[in-house]
């Protein structure tokens, strides 16, 4: 485990006895997240300093009178190990909230142990819908984004455009199993047909026997219900086979890490469906050029999104003048959120958090005038499109 030292003279500057209700004076935000394993590059060491960014920025502008420290640790994509240490976090680490969760069963089961120790989740890593539906629980915020509203954009955007008939290629665990699902809902909810699919080991290195049938298959469009190096490792194999010159290849959790790492030539035309681009606006590109001066990459929505949410937390955390969880999670729910991340974002009954997404398209090499620039934002979704309505619900906290 890492505890993160930011200057100690900011944590201890504004201390005062008014804040006696938060415990022991101190908010410990806990990110435990992938810091080595397939998903180290879209969240990991980054999702880490954007937790260090948003609170040496709340600290700067709040001037709290608690103390704030953040400790992090790797739980390798294993349920067993993240919830191990989430426990041992909230039973002997005075640790207030646990954040990032990537990978569906590693938020499952802290999501349980949140629960049990009735301590604040904020997920932003991990996608499955189940979160916030029969999952869902009073302790946890979604955040950044789910498997319904990748589909709802990318799924959606390549049927319409002409690709009507599909094969998934899904890694064999919740994220996978459920962004397939959603995919194919709305595959076939826009005229579209599903052919088949096939799963491969989380993570997987070779994926050859399932690009062969995939390729067999004869669909118009391969989608990739994967994330992470098993999407970048499945282009690329794709490519060696000359699969993509016949077929089209959607990657339905993609991010511009993946891009970047893959290049315009491989990537090239591609549609995705993101929560934040670093180029929208003069707010994103000046948070995203202070990530970058530290990192020297460009920032996921993950990572944008860990630092929405922390700071969102922190906020709700002043204002209600305590650590405790339900306060906390109340006042979350009735604030709107308004920063670079989102407009007019809001958490509901369910724990969703609500906001535009967006639709991109990957430029040429040609279409690229300057690092990183790699997207046509194709259209934004609006909140109430992007995300499954309310209306559908299978949350228990949700009131029909």
């Amino acid at each position: 485990m890492k505890r993160t030292a930011l200057a100690a003279a900011l944590f201890t500057a504004f201390a005062a006895p008014a804040m006696a209700q938060i415990s022991d004076n101190v908010v410990r935000i806990g990110v435990l997240t992938d810091l080595s394993g397939t998903y180290s590059d879209l969240t990991g060491a980054g999702a880490v300093y954007a937790t260090e960014m948003a609170v040496a920025d709340f600290i700067a502008k709040e001037k709290p009178g608690f103390k704030i420290e953040i400790v992090s640790a790797d739980h390798q994509n294993k349920a067993d190990i993240a919830a191990n240490k989430a426990r041992e976090w909230f039973e002997s680490g005075k640790v207030d909230t646990a954040t990032e969760l990537v990978t569906t069963s590693v938020a499952l089961a802290v999501m349980e142990v949140g629960k049990a120790k009735n301590k604040l989740l904020l997920i932003n890593g991990a996608a499955s819908t189940p979160i916030t539906n029969e999952k869902c629980n009073d302790v946890t915020v979604h955040y950044t984004y789910d498997t319904y509203a990748l589909a709802n954009g990318t799924a959606k955007a390549v049927t319409k455009a002409g690709g009507k008939t599909w094969f998934f290629l899904t890694a064999d665990y919740a994220f996978g199993h459920a962004l397939e699902k959603d995919s194919t809902k709305v595959v076939t909810d826009n005229g579209g047909q599903v052919l088949g699919s096939v799963r491969h080991p989380f993570p997987g290195q070779d994926f050859s026997s399932f690009l062969l049938k995939a390729q067999s298959s004869g669909a118009q469009v391969i989608g990739l219900a994967n994330a992470g190096s098993d999407t970048t490792n499945s282009i690329k194999q794709a490519a060696e086979f000359g699969i993509s010159k016949k077929q089209s290849l959607a990657g339905l959790l993609m991010f511009i890490t993946d891009v970047h790492a893959l290049g315009l030539k491989t990537t090239q035309g591609m549609y995705l469906t993101d929560s934040f681009y670093w180029d929208l606006n003069d707010e994103t590109r000046a948070w995203s050029k202070r990530y970058f001066d530290k990192m020297k990459k460009m920032p996921t929505g993950i990572q944008a999104g860990q630092y929405s949410s922390v700071y969102h937390y922190l906020s709700a955390v002043k204002a209600v003048n305590s650590d405790d969880t339900a306060k906390v999670m109340a006042q979350m729910k009735k604030t709107p959120i308004n920063d670079f991340f989102a407009k007019n974002g809001k958490i509901r009954d369910d724990g969703r958090m609500v906001h535009d997404m967006y639709l991109a398209q990957v430029k040429t090499p040609a279409e690229s005038t300057k690092p990183w620039d790699y997207y046509k934002i194709k259209a934004t979704i609006p909140a109430a499109e992007a995300f499954q309505p309310l209306s559908e619900s299978r949350c228990p906290l949700v009131k029909k």
